[in-house]
């Protein structure tokens, strides 16, 4: 079946909110075996937004709204979705009391136009929701399904998982099943190389690459009468795939970061790890802290920026930094082995780097970055060139010193096994 995404709201065509809602929608839309050929945005304006939901009904089986379901007079998307679809709104008796208990609960005024939120159109389907007081809205007709979303993502998603996946789910002739190769370590370029056959002779299942930051996805996907039978397709080439990348290959599961399958390897390993960060101010151990559980690995971390700091936090010495640098591999392995030393940490991982869009030269142009890894004294540094504006340089140089903190453990762990410790 066909689903067509329409996000509402001037604001997403200003730019003053960015539309979260369509990644999310469009990921879970594919998951559920749905083709999703367009996309649109529009302003809070009843014709231009009837013209839209009108096209979408043209060309697609499932049109899914987002926004546009609030109580003001600009928000016209049930109205108008009713308009279309040939309905009339009325009070959904059940809504109206949700909202009068939310209003209750919270101690709050109760005006007039709240009451806007419970009209739903009649014979559509209201979507309770437990997060705020605009129910979702199922419209069917004419083998069509317009579903109205609230535009808040804490609503919508929820919503979303809890009523629209099981409706929707419901609608399938069959199912798909996908699973998410994650890569990392290997270049965009050279993983559509390495699969390029399996790609060009895909039939069922179907392999999609996606590029991620200094990441590549592969979304395999399977089609069968049930999901056992879908999994069954997907196996060998999953294990094809597995062959092919090896230890590149951090997970499987689509719910799986990177930040959270190197804090798998810590906890697995019973290693405790500390960061030391210049360039990227914090943002390494903030990635590591957004896993739950992290508690029982992550020791400390210390931001470094200045020179001064290197000295007395990590005690680099003043010598090497006057010689060498604060961008350099040895003071990178400086800071690695500083971090470990005062945390008594089992893995240091420590960046310095360039961020710009001041500060390089042509010896050390913006972008350039070091990163060293001390796991059980065993330092490794890696010198990389990230291009970019100052946020990407940082979000780039995050992401590859998790990669390098993976590649050291797994090395680790190789060398031990083979009594090179």
């Amino acid at each position: 079946m066909i689903v067509e995404l329409i996000a509402v709201g001037t604001e997403l065509l200003l730019g003053n909110i960015v539309n979260t809602n369509a990644a999310y929608l469009s990921e879970r839309c594919a998951d559920l075996g749905l083709s999703c050929f367009y996309q649109s945005v529009v302003g809070d304006n009843e014709e231009r937004l009837a013209n839209v939901i009108k096209t979408a009904l043209e060309r697609s089986d499932i049109v899914i709204l987002s926004g546009g379901l609030g109580p003001t007079a600009d928000d016209l998307t049930k109205e108008t979705a009713a308009k279309v679809m040939g309905r009339k709104l009325e009070m959904h008796e059940p809504s109206r009391r949700t909202i009068e208990e939310f209003f209750q609960r919270r101690n709050l005024e109760l005006t007039e136009n709240n009451w806007k939120q419970a009209m739903v159109p009649e014979g559509a389907i209201a979507v309770d929701n437990e997060n705020g007081t605009a129910p979702g809205v199922i419209i069917e007709g004419e083998g069509k399904k317009v579903i109205l979303l609230p535009g808040p993502p804490n609503e919508l998603i929820p919503m979303f998982e809890k009523s629209i996946i099981p409706y929707l789910s419901g609608e399938k002739n069959g199912t798909i099943y996908s699973r998410t190769v994650k890569i990392c370590g290997v270049g965009e370029s050279k993983v559509e190389t390495v699969v390029k056959d399996l790609i060009d002779g895909q039939s069922n299942p179907t392999i999609a690459p996606y590029a991620k930051n200094s990441e590549v996805h592969l979304r395999v996907t399977a089609s069968a009468a049930d999901e056992g039978e879908a999994q069954k397709l997907l196996t060998p080439v999953l294990d094809e795939l597995m062959g092919r990348f090896g230890s590149n290959i951090y997970t499987m599961d689509t719910n799986v970061t990177l930040e959270k399958a190197v804090a798998d390897l810590l906890e697995e390993r019973h290693l405790t790890v500390s960061t030391a960060e210049s360039c990227t101010g914090g943002m390494l151990a903030a990635r590591l802290i957004n896993v739950p559980g992290i508690s029982n690995t992550y020791k400390s971390g210390y931001i470094t920026y200045s020179n001064k700091a290197k000295r007395k936090v990590l005690s680099v010495k003043k010598s090497l930094l006057e010689k060498k640098g604060a961008v350099s591999e040895e003071t990178a392995v400086a800071m690695a082995k500083g971090a470990a030393a005062i945390s008594k940490a089992d893995v240091a991982v420590a960046v310095t780097g360039i961020a710009g869009p001041d500060g390089g030269t042509k010896e050390k142009p913006v972008g350039l970055v070091y990163i060293a890894c001390n796991v059980c004294g065993k330092v490794t540094v890696k010198k990389y060139h990230f291009s970019g504006n100052r946020a990407k340089i940082r979000e780039t140089t995050v992401s590859n010193a998790l990669i390098l903190m993976r590649h050291c453990i797994l090395k680790h762990d190789e060398e031990t096994a083979f009594g090179k410790k």
